[in-house]
């Protein structure tokens, strides 16, 4: 049996999607900028992705940038909220501990430019105490930017809260989104939000596709120059094919997230409760503030890397964390926030389900992981001495 457990790395395509883009390849393959009559029904079909994903997230058309996915839509949102805010003296900038490498490399970049950043603690559940960001917020904050839902650990934010505060102050709120989208209800207007990203892959459409979201009356900053495609905002001749995918994939999530959600809790559910039977495993984020197919657990006494593949040889593919960074030697950024020591996050598991994940699928996880688990163990000096200890 292969089972697809990484889903917060990316998704496989749905079939909706794929058959929306077909036509972009044959029939309407135009350049959207031609004006003769091929190019003007590629057109037509940008401005029906275009406004199939703004009525979702309560926008208006107007107010949607296509991208190539959400890292760049991170960086457009956040250098244009520096860039407006140093015009006014405002240079400083509010974020988290626990934000995806888009944000915080990008963050990064803008304190070598003289920007002073923030990044709040969390609490060890993953969520960002409210009373911490009203109290770091100050008169030259130009924007505050705390992602919708962690990629790690599935911690959904209290985003409505997050940003009638900041409309409260006077300060941008930008949130990268692209975990939440199609999982989670998002509507840009009920939850005060100025700037949001999304990424097609992460909900079944196809990658190198994202939006950024930006409130009528802020003037985006451009990071690609060269043609005047979105606007002049951005960039390149528009990905055709990708763009009306994700506009189809996005729809169907959408369409379906009531019907799919529940179920896919109740698996998640399911595959936490019988991964913490297990000794010495402990759940990472909040219980129930979640991504409904969002499991990470630390199994202590082991590493990571080497659970990830003996469960790759039983035919689960799973990882230990962001896919953007499991290169890395180091421990998980969002797992040390949260509290937790170096050995402990090395052992650090993530499951991600979706809506074609099955329970026979997840009953046979639960039956593949415990003597993965045992075995390791068996053979880890750090968990011999662990048990010394206790």
């Amino acid at each position: 049996m292969i089972i697809y457990a990484d889903n917060a790395a990316t998704t496989k395509m749905s079939q909706t999607a794929l058959d929306a883009m077909l036509p972009c390849f044959t029939e309407a393959y135009g350049n959207p900028s031609s004006p003769h009559h091929i190019g003007q029904e590629a057109a037509k079909l940008l401005i029906a992705a275009r406004k199939t994903i703004a009525d979702l997230i309560g926008a208006e058309p107007s107010e949607i940038i296509f991208t190539s996915g959400g890292s760049e839509a991170d960086n457009q949102a956040i250098v244009t909220a520096a860039i407006l805010g140093a015009k006014k003296g405002k240079k400083h900038i509010i974020s988290t501990k626990i934000e995806h490498h888009a944000v915080l490399h990008t963050l990064k970049k803008l304190e070598k430019d003289g920007y002073e950043v923030t990044l709040l603690d969390v609490h060890e559940n993953g969520i960002v105490r409210l009373e911490d960001l009203d109290a770091a917020i100050r008169p030259d904050t130009a924007l505050v930017t705390i992602m919708y839902a962690n990629n790690e650990i599935g911690t959904i934010q209290p985003i409505a809260e997050i940003g009638a505060l900041c409309k409260e102050k006077g300060v941008f709120f930008h949130t990268d989104a692209v975990q939440a989208a199609g999982h989670l209800p998002v509507n840009v207007k009920e939850q005060n939000i100025d700037m949001l990203s999304l990424s097609a892959h992460k909900f079944h459409g196809p990658k190198g596709a994202g939006v950024l979201f930006v409130r009528r009356g802020i003037p985006i900053t451009a990071i690609i120059e060269g043609g005047a495609q979105e606007r002049g905002k951005r960039a390149g001749t528009e990905n055709m094919p990708a763009i009306v995918g994700m506009a189809a994939a996005f729809k169907e999530a959408c369409d379906n997230m009531s019907e799919n959600m529940p179920k896919v809790q109740l698996l998640r559910d399911k595959l936490i409760d019988g991964l913490l039977k297990l000794d010495e495993v402990i759940l990472n984020g909040d219980r129930e503030k979640r991504l409904p197919g969002n499991v990470n657990v630390s199994v202590k006494g082991i590493e990571g890397e080497s659970l990830l593949m003996m469960l790759d040889m039983q035919g689960i593919c799973a990882s230990s964390g962001s896919a953007c960074t499991s290169g890395s030697l180091d421990p998980s950024h969002v797992l040390l926030a949260i509290g937790l020591i170096h050995e402990v996050a090395h052992g650090s598991l993530r499951i991600s389900l979706s809506e074609y994940t099955t329970e026979e699928e997840v009953d046979y996880i639960l039956e593949k992981l415990p003597p993965i688990v045992e075995r390791l163990r068996n053979m880890s000096p750090v968990w011999k001495k662990m048990k010394e200890v206790k």
